[in-house]
Parts: C-alpha cells; sequence; structure tokens
C-alpha cells in the first residue's frame, strides 16, 4: 500500500457542521479526526480510552469539574480516560481528535449531538 498524503485544509473544506468528527487517517488501531468546533459541547468521560485533542485553527476549552484548560492554536491535550470532561469554542475552531476506532464522540452521553462513527472525508 502506497502512502498517502493528508491536507488537513482540503478536508475541512469537504464539510461544514459542528461536532461531527470526521475521519481522516488510521492507524494500528487508533483513528485521526478533523472537527469544527463552536459553541458548547456535552459533559461526558470515555470509560477505556485517553483523547487526545489538537487545535489546528482557532482556540478551545476544555471544561473539567476543577478546572477550565485553554487551548491555543498549534497546542494539544490529552485527556485521560474516565475523566469528565467538556469541550467548547466560543468562535469555530478547527481541531483534531485522536483516539481508539468506535469511539462516540460523546463518551457515555448519548444524544442529539452523537455523531456516527466511521464517517470519513
Amino acid at each position: 500500500m502506497t502512502p498517502k498524503k493528508v491536507n488537513f485544509k482540503e478536508k475541512f473544506n469537504k464539510f461544514s457542521e459542528h461536532w461531527t468528527p470526521k475521519v481522516i487517517a488510521e492507524m494500528n488501531d487508533y483513528e485521526f479526526k478533523l472537527v469544527k468546533i463552536k459553541n458548547d459541547f456535552v459533559w461526558h468521560h470515555h470509560e477505556s480510552t485517553d483523547e487526545t485533542f489538537v487545535v489546528l485553527e482557532g482556540c478551545m476549552s476544555i471544561e473539567f469539574e476543577t478546572e477550565t484548560v485553554e487551548l491555543a492554536e498549534g497546542e494539544m491535550l490529552v485527556v485521560p480516560k474516565g475523566t469528565k470532561h467538556r469541550p467548547f469554542a466560543e468562535n469555530e475552531a478547527k481541531i483534531m481528535i485522536i483516539e481508539p476506532k468506535e469511539t462516540l464522540n460523546t463518551g457515555n452521553t448519548k444524544g442529539k449531538l452523537t455523531a456516527p462513527n466511521n464517517e470519513w472525508v
């Protein structure tokens, strides 16, 4: 199999909706997902996996029970498994999430913001 490069800008131009992760690559049992985010998300946790947030454009925050961490363009944060958190962005931000395949974006909380898995762009 020939490796193929991925252009983030081209991939982001293929969708407009917020909070719907799109898979762009796989590595072993992990997926790299691009997401446009804006406004509030839901409180949730991932029982059996860590979750990595990488800010590619804009800025975002992740609220925890005892603090809020702000992430600027070019920064990342790993949320440990089982940690209750709520991401949000006042203005649109473009981020990459790295997590195992089949991980629900809303973790243990299912609702209107739960996105389908394995949606490629």
